[in-house]
């Protein structure tokens, strides 16, 4: 997603753009951004929230990451290449007030290594702001080149048991809001605390 060489009234970037601006609310002390992408976002919430003392974007494309150096450059925001499954990136990093990480578990083979890395990462009465689309299912084919699966809606909403506090969002285009009856909503996120 490079914001810059799209339509501003694109879509996909729209709700990109939705859910960094719902974790705003939820940004201060130092802030992971994992997955970031081309780090838009991460500048974004840098800007924004004067409660931000530093974040750590990271990526595990090197272009991306390169990307993000040049276009979306923010004193408090720290760029690192890294794999969000590797077990050795919570020494490298260190622990975090708030971990974000929005469309990611779509993409992660080792999903249990990736969730075990945020809960070490984050602090006792941190935050974790996370979202993923909703699909056919854990190891089911997606249309979409790029993910290894979407979950269900009731295989997220199992994923975070071990956490003190859970409260679940849904999302269609840029609207953010608790489940309503009726709704078909694409995407989930989960608001969780440590």
């Amino acid at each position: 997603m490079i914001p810059e060489k799209m339509k501003i009234t694109n879509g996909m970037l729209l709700e990109h753009l939705a859910r960094y601006y719902f974790a705003m609310h939820y940004a201060k002390g130092r802030i992971l951004d994992f997955a970031c992408g081309t780090g838009y976002g991460s500048k974004l919430i840098a800007r924004s929230c004067k409660e931000t003392a530093e974040i750590v974007a990271v990526d595990i494309d090197a272009s991306a990451i390169e990307y993000a150096l040049k276009k979306h450059y923010h004193p408090k925001v720290k760029y690192v290449k890294s794999d969000a499954t590797d077990t050795e990136i919570a020494n490298r990093l260190g622990l975090f007030d708030v971990i974000i990480s929005f469309e990611t578990l779509e993409h992660v083979n080792d999903e249990t290594a990736y969730l075990q890395n945020i809960f070490q990462m984050l602090k006792p009465g941190g935050t974790l702001i996370i979202s993923t689309p909703f699909g056919a299912g854990r190891g089911k084919p997606t249309k979409e080149p790029f993910h290894i699966h979407q979950l269900t809606e009731e295989e997220f909403l199992t994923l975070f048991n071990h956490y003190s506090e859970v409260d679940f969002y849904y999302q269609k285009s840029v609207l953010i809001e608790p489940k309503r009856p009726g709704k078909h909503y694409p995407f989930g996120i989960a608001v969780c605390t440590k």
